[in-house]
């Protein structure tokens, strides 16, 4: 497909968006009208939205647009697994530049549709502007099944903490293409295209998980907000935290300490839960820590090995 995005025009691009996206039993009715029409057999709708910023999220000559595309469903069809809810629709919002290739928009659209088909959900639609600088928003949609939602205020001192997906995998491959490099790949594959598990999101509801959330901010930062939420202190295992061979060979090579990454680096869309003591928990859920009686108002919400972490803790858009 050759020319820009201002050569195809707003119809026609949009035209050619839609005509990449596959039907869901979920959306009733997709692109074309003036909304989309999206099942909700439970009568509540899980609700979330992110933007991804060219130069803050994402680099072009880091990742691919199609690479975008998952990565920005991933984000947010996470968000709706941290809630206990199925992922049933996503709608886009895309700001682009005019002299932008057409290929582009269209690749995002691809990975979009494919990261979606992979949580069970659908491009419902969306919109398209004008503007200089490559935004994505993504909204996502997801229904409870029954249940009652997994929130971050729900954690009791007692219930045990665990965690299943990857941590610190994605910090990782952004230390090496920081530093020119592209391997190894599964690293820098985990940065620009994060795999959260989402089936493990309503299974951990039924399983009883009294607080939950995705590992986005860093896993120091995300339990911090459960902490505060559920009024608890949470103590991690530093023990129990995996830490893969070749993390630990990047670590060596850039000089950081790779728990320093599985403990503040964010991005990779783990889900961490907490559960009653007595809950068995299926083999893809780690241990890795204890919800405690919280200390006082100034005491650390989350502490490592009974002590506070005195480095960064996690991602903040405002932060320094």
């Amino acid at each position: 497909m050759k020319g820009s995005v201002g050569e195809l025009g707003e119809f026609g691009l949009i035209r050619e968006l839609t005509s990449r996206i596959t039907g869901t039993p979920a959306v009733r009715l997709g692109p074309g009208d003036d909304a989309a029409v999206v099942a909700a057999p439970d009568r509540r709708v899980v609700a979330t939205t992110d933007i991804l910023l060219e130069g803050r999220h994402f680099r072009r000559d880091w990742s691919t647009a199609y690479d975008v595309g998952r990565k920005a469903a991933a984000q947010n069809l996470a968000d709706v697994a941290a809630m206990g809810a199925v992922p049933t629709a996503v709608l886009v919002g895309l700001v682009v530049p005019a002299e932008l290739p057409v290929t582009w928009p269209v690749e995002l659209m691809d990975g979009i549709r494919d990261e979606c088909r992979v949580a069970g959900a659908g491009v419902a639609g969306g919109d398209v502007v004008r503007g200089d600088l490559i935004t994505v928003s993504i909204t996502a949609l997801g229904d409870l099944r029954g249940r009652e939602p997994v929130t971050r205020s729900g954690a009791r001192a007692g219930d045990i903490v665990a965690v299943t997906g990857w941590l610190g995998w994605s910090a990782a491959g952004h230390a090496v293409l920081s530093r020119g490099f592209r391997s190894p790949r599964a690293f820098v594959e985990a940065h620009r295209r994060p795999e959260p598990p989402y089936v493990a999101g309503p299974a951990a509801a039924a399983l009883g998980a009294t607080a939950m959330t995705d590992v986005s901010d860093g896993l120091v930062a995300d339990l911090g907000h459960i902490a505060l939420s559920s009024k608890v202190r949470v103590d991690i295992v530093s023990a129990s935290l995996d830490v893969p061979a070749q993390m630990s060979d990047i670590g060596q090579a850039v000089g950081v300490d790779p728990l320093q990454w599985v403990l503040t680096g964010g991005e990779d869309h783990a889900l961490v839960a907490t559960f009653p003591p007595e809950t068995k928990l299926p083999a893809r859920w780690r241990t890795i820590g204890q919800a405690l009686p919280a200390r006082g108002r100034n005491a650390p919400p989350v502490t490592v090995d009974g002590a506070a972490w005195d480095q960064a803790g996690g991602w903040d858009h405002f932060g320094a």
